[in-house]
């Protein structure tokens, strides 16, 4: 503990990248600083096996910050006072091939590019909002927005896979700029794994008078886009490419699409098809969960431990004294994750099981998703529900070391919760009677 590693076989390791295909090898060199005192150690293994050794970040040398100043940033739009490492705004390829950040472009290099290519640093996820240079370097409000997606072209010749996202901000780059930056990418970058199109998130903490939440009528009109460009994608291509988030869904009340139509939900963690997914896996259709999810701001804390990488979060009963399992249940969720599991708990016909509602008013604005939950909502509405009733809460509101946003734990809460993995099959066996 404590241990400061100088190199490995000779060379310095800049981030966990480097680390682990450094460490990879069954003979190692390791120069070990301790206590002041500088040393070599020898060390033989199997190769492939792990060292053993816990860093104490996923980048060693410092992240790469973002140098972009986009209106719609949500970076911009969170309250004062939260834990540090949630404002760190970062634009770093390293970061996207790690937990899956989005990254501009704008500070990728010639030496990126090799290293990306060499160490086979696959799949990344790029920003690309608006494939006409003005328009992009003017939501970056950086010149060089206007020529990195060179990059992303260099990236696909190379045979990097990249998964693409559009942030809709209305009366900038939806209309007749989306239909044009959809048949950009149908021109020039046709490789993309997938594109998602997520509309524009508002705090009431936003700074920038120009940025709004969609009307109902540019919502639908989003998603006739995307639903157009699907088709001329599968003409084209053979898959459909394009997908638009959830929230376009619930946002106009249209029915998800069929499974079918996700092709195989390749951006899940990006919104796309997580409600359908949740109806499969709590229908007993999917018989294997997605797995834990990230949540937002997850890599933040994640960045500055990657021992936790493994996506272990708060569990099941680390809160004491809970009710019986036969008592009523309440399932704890945001008004979006509300409009996807009330119909499914009304499926079951009990009158022990309903869905609580929890309105954002932390972040206020338009945010409504499940992810951004904070204790001090919690609190409030918990409060006001009956002593001896079970409640489920979501993990994915959660950091891997079991705290809100806000910086509150479960323990802090009014009630005792039950902490589940944020899947169908989770709910489901949560709320499956005794026996």
């Amino acid at each position: 503990m404590g241990d400061e590693v100088l190199s490995v076989c000779g060379e310095f390791p800049n981030d966990v990248i480097a680390w682990r295909l450094l460490t990879d090898e069954s003979e190692l060199d390791l120069e070990i600083r301790r206590e002041g005192l500088v040393f070599s150690v020898e060390i033989e293994k199997t190769a492939g096996a792990s060292l053993g050794v816990e860093v104490h970040s996923a980048v060693f040398d410092q992240v790469r910050t973002c140098d972009n100043h986009c209106e719609f940033c949500f970076i911009y739009q969170l309250p004062p006072k939260m834990r540090k490492s949630l404002y760190l705004k970062d634009d770093d390829y390293r970061l996207s091939f790690l937990y899956g950040n989005f990254t501009t472009l704008t500070r990728f290099t010639e030496a990126d590019l090799e290293r990306v290519i060499t160490e086979g640093l696959s799949p990344l996820n790029v920003s690309i909002h608006s494939t006409d240079p003005d328009v992009r370097s003017r939501m970056l409000r950086n010149k060089r927005g206007a020529t990195s997606l060179r990059w992303l072209r260099l990236l696909l010749d190379h045979g990097v896979q990249v998964h693409g996202q559009v942030v809709v901000c209305p009366g900038l780059n939806d209309g007749a700029v989306l239909d044009d930056t959809l048949a950009g990418v149908l021109d020039e970058y046709p490789e993309l794994a997938s594109l998602c199109v997520v509309p524009l998130g508002i705090s009431r903490f936003n700074p920038e008078p120009n940025m709004r939440a969609h009307t109902l009528a540019e919502a639908n009109a989003v998603l006739d886009a995307v639903h157009d460009w699907q088709e001329v994608f599968l003409s084209a291509l053979g898959h459909r490419l394009v997908f638009a988030a959830d929230e376009y869904y619930v946002l106009t009340e249209r029915e998800f699409p069929s499974p079918e139509a996700y092709e195989g939900f390749r951006m899940h963690e990006d919104g796309i098809g997580m409600a359908r997914t949740f109806e499969m896996e709590f229908e007993g259709v999917a018989p294997v969960a997605t797995g834990p999810q990230s949540g937002f701001f997850a890599w933040a804390d994640l960045a500055q431990n990657p021992a936790e990488y493994t996506g272990l979060r708060h569990r099941p009963g680390s809160v004491s004294l809970l009710p019986s399992r036969s008592a009523p249940v309440g399932v704890l969720t945001a008004p979006y994750g509300a409009r996807v599991i009330g119909p499914l708990l009304e499926s079951l016909g009990r009158r022990d099981v309903r869905v609580i509602e929890v309105e954002n008013r932390f972040f206020g604005g338009n945010v409504a998703v499940t992810g951004l939950m904070v204790g001090e909502d919690l609190q409030r509405v918990l409060a006001a529900e009956p002593v001896g009733h079970r409640y489920l809460l979501p993990d994915v509101c959660l950091s891997s070391d079991g705290r809100f946003l806000d910086d509150l734990t479960p323990a802090d809460l009014p009630r005792p919760v039950e902490v589940l993995p944020t899947d169908g099959i989770a709910l489901r066996k949560a709320l499956e009677p005794t026996r």
